[in-house]
């Protein structure tokens, strides 16, 4: 179950940068909000592959699920339930605001996912 893929860690490095450039210099109204979430949940299943040997299908779903679970705490205001209004960590971790083009965002990123994995020309070996 678990092992280290190098290919899976490269596209998570990759990944992690272009996050991260996405958050320092992306202020518009499209790269940053859409493309930052659809980006992460490739970042999450690649960071996942990275360490654990899981199929395709069940570790998607996982990190769609998470996706929509952390959106969902959005919705709820988990953060001022939990007391965590005045940290800065915790919007970064859990978002501030509920929308349902993130769930979209999510859903394409994971559907990316599987039309790749499925794809004998693209997928990645598996150690």
């Amino acid at each position: 179950m678990f092992r280290f893929n190098k290919y899976y860690f490269g596209f998570t490095l990759l990944l992690f940068i272009i996050e991260i450039l996405i958050a320092l210099y992306a202020h518009d109204q499209i790269i940053r909000p859409y493309a930052g979430d659809f980006l992460i949940v490739i970042f999450l299943y690649c960071l996942a592959k990275t360490f654990l040997n899981i199929p395709v299908k069940p570790l998607a779903i996982s990190v769609l699920l998470f996706s929509y679970f952390l959106e969902a705490s959005q919705y709820f205001n988990l953060i001022h339930h939990l007391g965590m209004d005045d940290s800065k960590i915790a919007p970064l971790i859990l978002g501030n605001y509920f929308s349902w083009i993130d769930i979209l965002a999510y859903t394409l990123g994971i559907s990316v996912v599987f039309m790749l994995q499925s794809s004998p020309a693209v997928s990645l070996p598996e150690h």
